[in-house]
């Protein structure tokens, strides 16, 4: 399924809650698809439990600090557009090169070796693919010039707090 139609498909993950009693939901047809054909329940944050949504928006802060900040500083500095491919290479280089190599701050292991132990107890993927779009590599995407990103550059008042003596 092309990336523009998942995206604009998904933006409401939940459609209503509890529709069909106590924490029993209801998802957006396209998520609830999916997790059927790969046979996984979504499940939810409880509302206002940040405990269990940081396991999520941590990845999301590692993702937006390790790739895309530096990705998209790359891109500016030589003045090229990133566009839907490109960014999906890169993203597959980083995996590989950096996400999936390093040592995880919270398991102590590497996932890429992690990865190879779990798949013995995991579940097969199901033979077909899901979804019938086939993606042919065109996209009407516009090309990403920028994304939104936190500034690396500190004015300089930070430095001299830093610097002047306790």
């Amino acid at each position: 399924v092309p990336l523009e139609i998942l995206y604009d498909n998904m933006k409401t993950v939940v459609t209503k809650r509890n529709a069909y009693g106590d924490g029993q939901h209801q998802f957006h047809a396209g998520l609830h698809n999916l997790a059927k054909h790969y046979g996984f329940l979504p499940r939810l944050c409880r509302p206002y439990r940040a405990k269990t949504k940081g396991k999520v928006e941590r990845q999301i802060g590692y993702i937006r600090r390790s790739f895309f900040v530096p990705l998209i500083t790359r891109y500016k500095q030589s003045n090229q557009q990133l566009d839907l491919e490109a960014l999906n290479l890169e993203f597959s280089r980083w995996l590989s090169l950096t996400a999936n190599t390093r040592v995880h701050g919270t398991t102590d292991e590497i996932p890429e070796q992690r990865l190879t132990m779990e798949r013995q107890s995991l579940l097969p993927l199901p033979s077909y693919s899901y979804g019938g779009i086939k993606h042919t590599g065109v996209s009407s995407l516009t090309p990403v010039s920028e994304f939104e990103s936190e500034s690396l550059q500190h004015t300089l008042a930070v430095y001299d707090s830093i610097l002047e003596p306790a």
